[in-house]
């Protein structure tokens, strides 16, 4: 027999070196995405619809590894694959006790039939004998002991003890205690009748316990025996739907089974816990799809991409929203105001106006149809008034603005320059959740922009400044004037930062609702909305997203701790300047001084023109020059206010007293021209369809000095004080717009009316 077994042996080594092996040997395995600690966020199905995660042998718990060895095979580092020591001994026994009751198979012969599964017959033993053979000559013993660890069967789909770890105790097998290193070890016995379930509770936990005597013995046995076995599987990883769709579509899953993230567990937690909170009451006020990221704006690390509900039945629900492109609102404003002030535009202080405004055929309202007349630049960022952002954008420049969105890494723009007008800063114009992220990490971060990255092994980007660190700190300052509008003393009552600066936007028709703000670490967006656009009137930044910002941030406990601005203190090149105590602008030589708050080296190019020196007659309070004067003069300081300006404050101008009107034949030759604020210039006009054009008017407005006199077409139509709103009733075609002041100096315009007709 020893003969013939050394004459059989170089066939044997023949054959485990010719025949191939099996191309089952090492199968595909579920696509695994794991959170920046390494640990498993999201797990899917095989390709054989199988859960299988590959694991390696070092990064199992090596006590599993050990009592695995003990019970199955203890001589598996010695062997060929084949125990011949097991072999005799199982022998033995079965002749003795007349029948079979041990088997001989080692780890390795465990391997060629999961790898090859056939009836449990003697030929097929010895086939499973010699692919073991096979393998331990062709592989390595580590090699074929992580194949094990991975396709070792549990019962229902589910293979390897990294999966078994994961379903079963909701963590990995990196760590693993007694209990569940000796069920690991009890189940593939049997699978059929010791996977997890009530029926299979008592033959698990005896062939657990039994296990477990064979390892241990005091009290680390006694911990085991008294700890229940589990009788069901608990949830795979499925922690972030929406971001391994997203992974899925910009590639990350195609090129690596296991994709490694910069998320951050606790971070995603906390943003999905948020979702799930308000889910309820966004779908009963008609709000099916949202999403929340956290972003760590010092490296532009994503930390956290949660959509609403998962990959739930409501529409739009299969749809990552992160890089959707929809209508920011609002939310872009403060990129604008430091990017003004940098240029020296503004200032926090400048007073800007708010009333209604016509450019072309563009009028901008605010959200609540209110004007405020005159306010601050910073309380018009504050409250998100539209007219004067618009304004500012018509005086910073679309394109400019455009180019700094897109050095911000803004993607989503038409290349066509035009394509965008001045409701860009309104919300004409779209970016995504993760666009919106990136940009608002300028302004956490002193004005360099972090391109955001997702994915571990991926390089940090360079940053790209787009405003200033005073603008940026500014910016900051002005964003942390309003408190969370749901409930604005939470804060003293928890203990929670107050230090957030936040924005909200709403896009036209109630389509998106925005918010975007920072901490201390951190920056949050937060979009809530439908994809199938359908409207909802919840969808208001202020109402549906802010609340959902301010829970997200201090469930990350994140943000500055109340108190002065010494919590981020200002930068070099923010100062106090000297500036009109009204306008904010750089002091003429007629306005009261103060100091205001300001850029080193950006300060406004333009004195204040409010402030106006005249004389004026003692007697009639009206203006004259000495050539007029015919009695006492003296001199006065008085607001020259826009005349748009002036019809709105109504009464309220009596706070400040007004340029009074020129003396009958004072007004010189270089008196102010008059200027026409409405209609535009080159306005088209379309009539109302339907309605006959002599029931429909035509508002006409200008500024100037004193009484007005308009003419269209060459044509009185009417007097009145500058400011003063008059209507004309239009007919379509041509026509010419002259409006003359009593000195006689006149502007002209030209417009054309449309359609109408009844």
């Amino acid at each position: 027999m020893l003969v013939l077994a050394f004459a059989l042996w170089p066939l044997l080594l023949a054959t485990a070196w010719l025949v191939p092996l099996p191309a089952s040997l090492d199968r595909e395995g579920s696509e695994e995405i794991r959170y920046e600690d390494g640990s498993a966020a999201w797990l899917s199905l095989s390709a054989d619809e199988q859960w299988r995660v590959p694991v390696a042998l070092d990064a199992v718990d090596p006590a599993y590894v050990k009592a695995l060895l003990a019970v199955e095979d203890a001589r598996y580092w010695l062997h060929p694959g084949v125990d011949p020591i097991a072999i005799a001994r199982a022998a033995g026994l079965d002749l003795l006790r007349g029948r079979v009751v041990s088997g001989a198979s080692t780890l390795t012969m465990q391997v060629a039939r999961m790898t090859e599964p056939r009836a449990r017959t003697l030929p097929n033993k010895a086939l499973d004998a010699l692919r073991a053979l096979q393998f331990d000559l062709r592989r390595t013993k580590s090699q074929t002991l992580a194949t094990y660890l991975t396709d070792v069967p549990y019962g229902r789909n589910i293979q390897g003890v990294e999966a078994a770890s994961l379903w079963m105790f909701g963590h990995t097998s990196a760590a693993l205690s007694p209990a569940e290193i000796a069920t690991l070890l009890a189940i593939p016995q049997d699978p059929n009748h010791r996977s997890p379930s009530p029926a299979n509770r008592e033959r698990l936990t005896s062939a657990r316990d039994a296990i477990a005597t064979r390892l241990w013995s005091g009290a680390t046995l006694a911990s085991v025996v008294q700890t229940s076995v589990p009788v069901g599987f608990a949830a795979i990883p499925r922690d972030i739907p929406h971001a391994a769709l997203w992974l899925d579509t910009v590639g990350a899953r195609h090129s690596q089974r296991v994709v490694r993230t910069t998320l951050d567990r606790g971070a995603q937690r906390v943003a999905a816990r948020t979702l799930d909170g308000a889910s309820d009451r966004l779908h009963e006020t008609g709000i099916d799809n949202g999403c929340i990221i956290v972003v760590e704006h010092a490296t532009g690390r994503v930390q956290a991409l949660a959509g609403l509900d998962g990959l739930g039945d409501h529409p739009g629900s299969q749809i990552a929203p992160f890089a959707q492109p929809r209508s920011p609102g609002s939310a872009l404003k403060p990129i604008l105001y430091g990017l003004a002030m940098d240029r020296g535009l503004v200032r926090p202080a400048s007073l800007v106006a708010d009333v209604p405004a016509h450019y072309g055929s563009y009028s901008p309202d605010n959200y609540d149809h209110q004007w405020s007349g005159m306010v601050r630049m910073d309380e018009a960022l504050s409250r998100s008034l539209n007219v004067p952002f618009v304004n500012l954008l018509s005086r910073f420049g679309v394109e400019s603005f455009l180019g700094t969105l897109r050095a911000g890494g803004v993607r989503h723009l038409s290349p066509v320059p035009g394509t965008y007008g001045l409701s860009a800063i309104v919300g004409g114009l779209e970016v995504t959740p993760l666009e919106l992220a990136q940009l608002y990490t300028a302004i956490a971060e002193d004005g360099r922009v972090h391109p955001l990255t997702a994915l571990a092994d991926e390089r940090e980007a360079a940053t790209t400044r787009i405003v200033s660190p005073g603008a940026a700190w500014i910016t900051r300052e002005t964003l942390r004037l309003r408190d969370r509008p749901d409930f604005p003393s939470r804060a003293t009552l928890t203990g929670a930062p107050l230090r957030i600066h936040w924005k909200t936007g709403t896009s036209f028709g109630n389509r998106d609702a925005w918010a975007v703000g920072s901490g201390a670490r951190y920056t949050v967006v937060v979009w809530l909305g439908n994809f199938n656009e359908a409207p909802s009137q919840a969808l208001v930044g202020a109402e549906s997203a802010a609340p959902l910002l301010f829970d997200t941030l201090e469930g990350l406990h994140d943000g500055l701790p109340p108190g002065p601005a010494g919590d981020d203190p200002a930068p070099n090149d923010v100062e106090q300047v000297e500036a009109c105590a009204l306008s904010g602008e750089a002091a003429g030589p007629d306005c009261p001084r103060t100091r205001v708050l300001g850029l080193v080296g950006h300060a406004p190019h333009v004195a204040c023109p409010l402030h106006v020196t005249a004389q004026v007659s003692t007697a009639t309070g009206q203006r004259v020059t000495p050539e007029c004067a015919t009695g006492p003069t003296t001199s006065a300081t008085f607001v020259q206010w826009p005349a748009n300006v002036a019809r709105y404050l109504g009464d309220r101008l009596s706070v400040e007293p007004t340029v009074p009107p020129w003396a009958p034949g004072c007004a010189p030759a270089n008196a102010r021209v008059p200027r026409i604020l409405a209609p535009g210039e080159n306005q088209t006009i379309l009539l109302i369809p339907g309605m006959a054009a002599t029931d429909q008017q035509v508002a006409l407005e200008a500024e100037g000095e004193g009484e007005l006199v308009w003419y269209v077409d060459g044509r009185l139509l009417a007097r009145g004080r500058a400011g003063e709103r008059q209507w004309w009733t239009p007919a379509p075609g041509k026509h010419t717009v002259s409006v003359m002041d009593a000195g006689g100096a006149t502007t002209t315009r030209a417009i054309a009316v449309q359609g109408g007709g009844a």
